[in-house]
């Protein structure tokens, strides 16, 4: 049973994935203000998830309201730099997330980082610098950096939602998304969508947004922090390729250089570092049988 829930977090993660890596064509296809983007987006968002949980339950709990903050930080500062930057650029720097989790779970989880997370938070950081390098105009930087704050959100409401394990973390979605809604909704006023962008806007709550939340907070409590890092890695891989065929947003590069260096750090590390757990999981069942063995001798 428990391997069923766990093979099914992963294909939850994956479908997630992939409906996430709408964002970047569907937000570059709206003509309005980020803010009125990202907080109609939420509010549609929001409406769908209630709809699948009926009664949530908040108990306010610390985990709850930051993992709730996170996320409204996080898809705001996307959806602001995916505006300003190429989707690339923007979903490339969100995804330098578990280089965060690695950091962020020393201190907020008591999980001290190994070697191989310091090579990779050297490796990344050179490849974070290609991005800035190439984006020397203001819109271009402030884009980078409204990504980068992207990631660094995305791997704090990571951090949170697993600490919420064996809760009910999907009411820190539902906060996030009413925060965001609160926040970004009155900048409608500033410019109104025409048809085509409400479309568009009502495919991101609820196909990229609303549904996949629903899938990664029930994913969450059967995969680990690592692993929601790991299989979601399907997204920046495919939210540049929806851009390039259909908007034709080519970037520059130095950020494709700098994208195939963060990508390729991160999927190595978090590779060595699943199958060294596993590894040891396999040691420590060894290491069981054979004192169950001896035991059973000695009985």
């Amino acid at each position: 049973m428990g391997n069923n829930k766990r093979v099914n977090a992963i294909i939850f993660l994956a479908v997630t994935a992939i409906m996430w890596s709408l964002g970047g064509l569907l937000i570059k296809s709206v003509n309005a203000h980020p803010l009125a983007i990202s907080g109609t987006r939420s509010a549609i968002s929001c409406l769908i998830i209630l709809l699948y949980v009926k009664k949530p339950k908040f108990n306010w709990s610390f985990p709850q309201i930051a993992a709730g903050l996170a996320y409204a930080s996080m898809v705001t500062c996307f959806v602001a730099g995916t505006k300003l930057t190429t989707a690339a650029n923007a979903i490339l720097l969100q995804y330098t997330a578990p280089i965060f989790v690695a950091l962020l779970s020393a201190w907020m989880l008591k999980e001290k980082p190994k070697t191989i997370d310091w090579v990779t938070i050297a490796v990344v950081t050179g490849g974070m610098v290609l991005f800035f390098l190439e984006s020397l105009d203001a819109k271009g930087f402030a884009g980078n950096a409204l990504s980068l704050l992207s990631g660094v959100s995305f791997a704090l409401f990571t951090v949170f939602m697993r600490m919420q394990k064996n809760g009910s973390p999907i009411e820190s979605v539902i906060l996030g998304n009413a925060i965001t809604a609160v926040i970004g909704m009155p900048f409608l006023l500033t410019a109104v969508p025409d048809t085509k962008g409400w479309l568009c806007l009502i495919i991101l709550g609820v196909v990229q947004l609303g549904i996949p939340y629903i899938l990664f907070s029930k994913a969450i409590k059967n995969a680990t922090a690592l692993e929601a890092s790991l299989i979601t890695m399907i997204e920046p891989i495919l939210n540049p390729i929806w851009v390039i065929l259909i908007i034709g947003e080519i970037p520059g590069i130095f950020s494709i250089i700098g994208g195939i260096i963060v990508i390729a750090a991160v999927t190595i590390r978090c590779i060595i570092v699943s199958s060294s757990r596993s590894n040891n999981e396999e040691n420590m069942d060894e290491k069981n049988a054979a004192k169950s063995i001896a035991t059973s001798q000695s009985l």
